[in-house]
């Protein structure tokens, strides 16, 4: 009896030595003259809001599942965080960016570092990518060299920190030769440039993009896996309308759920066109493909969205919206044309690159049963540079201001999250295309041609 007894207290003293599992950090910090009101912290399915006090101070506790990569940003600024279990982070921000105090502050604070020595290193873009393909290997090498020295350097790293961040290196200089030729090809002006075939080192050609663990710690990993799955199927697509799940076996495949996540939101932004004859299917597939909550939202939202604006149905309408030649003008004015939408914005460079092609095909089609109606989504702010662009570019057409900017019911109505976004309207009003094809695209006269306009 007296052994069980003996046994039992034995126990008991054991128990209580145990001390609680820790999955939490505190983070803490300043901002001088805060603008901002929330501090994000972000991982891979991680996402936590911190409240900023007036006085600029904020102060909260994460529970996070691993320690590992993480990002903070406030406002449009964002930097670099590794989170250990337990750590106090304090977070200072000042007109010369973050700082960081605590355990892991050596290790915080080598991120910035290492954006100075890849800045440093990298220089102008053009001159960078610019390079040949001997120079531009050995640019990427200096560059992992470097960073590699500066963390060796580090005082009381994280072993685990150190080893996950050489292969973080790795990728890093993996995404830069990755992106190479196509980079090449513009910085240097050689639009059919094809990088030598040995120029991907082996493993890189060869990566299977299934390490969860790499996945969470590297963003250069994120992008070079984003990439492997997409580009495949979009190089070889001429419309996103397409689309079809048939093409993307791909997606399926995905080993890292937060990968196929990604994979699947971009695509219910993307793929989920009233112009895309296989919107139902598209529909189920990328509903079947995702475990995320929020994106399976967005997939109901964006779908109800486009399955109202197929070809036939009745046209969201504009009404009254500011004419740069004076007055208003609504859709409803043009009734018994065809109208050709051009939803743009004076900072968005892909629709300026659309004007050249577009005063082409308004050249073209004058004197037709056509308007052409370009729409744009400024902010009252940029008012006088809208006016003096139409101007000095001597943009054709019906020249209009939406009403709201983003928020204008028609934009609004249109689904239109990304410009530029092209309309057709039929003379009674009904849309033949809600994402017509852009004036540079053979296939808009191709369309103009089947309608006899």
């Amino acid at each position: 009896m007296k052994k069980i007894v003996l046994a039992l207290s034995v126990l008991a003293i054991v128990a209580c030595k145990q001390e609680p599992k820790i999955d939490y950090v505190v983070v803490s910090g300043k901002m001088d003259a805060p603008a901002a009101k929330k501090a994000m912290i972000n991982g891979i399915e991680f996402k936590h809001e911190i409240e900023i006090s007036e006085d600029g101070t904020f102060l909260d506790t994460l529970k996070v599942t691993d320690h590992g990569f993480y990002n903070i940003s406030i406002g449009r600024e964002r930097a670099s965080l590794y989170l250990k279990h337990g750590d106090n982070v304090t977070i200072n921000k000042n007109k010369e960016g973050f700082s960081f105090e605590g355990a892991t502050a050596a290790v915080n604070n080598y991120f910035k570092t290492k954006t100075e020595n890849s800045t440093t290193l990298k220089g102008d873009a053009t001159a960078f990518y610019s390079l040949n393909e001997a120079d531009f290997k050995a640019k990427v090498n200096a560059l992992m060299d470097v960073n590699k020295e500066t963390l060796n350097k580090l005082e009381g790293a994280d072993a685990d920190f150190v080893t996950a961040e050489l292969k973080n290196l790795k990728y890093d200089s993996y995404s830069l030769l990755n992106d190479y030729e196509k980079a090449h090809a513009h910085y240097a002006k050689k639009e059919d440039f094809k990088a030598s075939e040995d120029f991907l080192p082996s493993e890189l050609k060869n990566m299977s993009y299934d390490n969860e663990v790499d996945y969470k710690n590297s963003s250069a990993y994120q992008q070079l896996a984003f990439g492997s799955i997409l580009s495949p199927i979009f190089d070889d697509l001429d419309d996103i309308s397409e689309l079809k799940p048939s093409m993307l076996t791909a997606v399926s495949d995905v080993k890292i759920p937060a990968l196929k996540n990604e994979v699947v939101g971009y695509l219910a932004k993307m793929a989920l066109s009233p112009g895309n004859t296989s919107l139902d299917k598209m529909h189920t597939f990328l509903s079947k493909n995702t475990t995320d909550d929020k994106i399976k939202e967005d997939i109901e939202v964006n779908y109800n969205k486009s399955k109202v604006l197929v070809k036939g149905k009745v046209s969201p309408t504009f009404v009254d919206y500011e004419n740069h030649k004076g007055g208003t003008t609504s859709l409803a004015d043009l009734k018994g044309k065809y109208v050709y939408v051009d939803v743009w914005a004076t900072w968005c460079g892909p629709c300026k690159a659309e004007i050249p092609s577009l005063q082409k095909v308004e050249k073209q089609y004058h004197g037709k049963n056509i308007a052409f109606v370009s729409t744009s989504v400024d902010t009252a702010d940029a008012y006088d540079k809208w006016k003096t662009m139409v101007k000095d570019k001597e943009l054709g057409g019906i020249q209009l201001l939406a009403d709201k900017a983003w928020q204008s019911k028609f934009v609004q109505d249109y689904g239109i999250n990304g410009i530029p976004r092209f309309i057709l309207i039929d003379p009674t009003g009904n849309i033949v295309s809600a994402d017509a094809p852009r004036p540079s695209n053979p296939k808009l006269i191709e369309l103009f041609d089947s309608l006899s306009i």
